[in-house]
């Protein structure tokens, strides 16, 4: 039997920093604001950024929120992220309106 691994995404970790110097945090700030502060260590927002190590999905979605971007514009490198962050999709969990379109 042969598993295909799944292939990590090439811009993931410019988006996310590009996200933390957008909304200029330092990593620090960035964890807090995610709210893994009890459970993230600083040094593994330079990891991520850096491509040395692939964020769990759950940190992934908390970026996305926190930037109110969609989880498709950092995991797929066909898509940029919106020239202006935060963005405008709508989490609800935030304190942001859904739409109801």
């Amino acid at each position: 039997m042969v598993t295909k691994l799944r292939s990590r995404p090439e811009n993931l970790g410019q988006k996310l920093r590009q996200i933390r110097i957008d909304l200029t945090l330092s990593p620090l700030q960035l964890i807090r604001r995610l709210g893994f502060e009890d459970s993230m260590h600083v040094g593994r927002i330079s990891e991520y950024e850096r491509g040395l190590r692939e964020p769990p999905l759950q940190v992934l979605l908390a970026y996305a929120r926190f930037a109110r971007v969609h989880l498709e514009n950092l995991i797929d490198d066909d898509l940029d992220l919106p020239a202006r962050l935060p963005g405008t999709a709508p989490y609800h969990r935030y304190g942001h309106e859904r739409s109801h379109g």
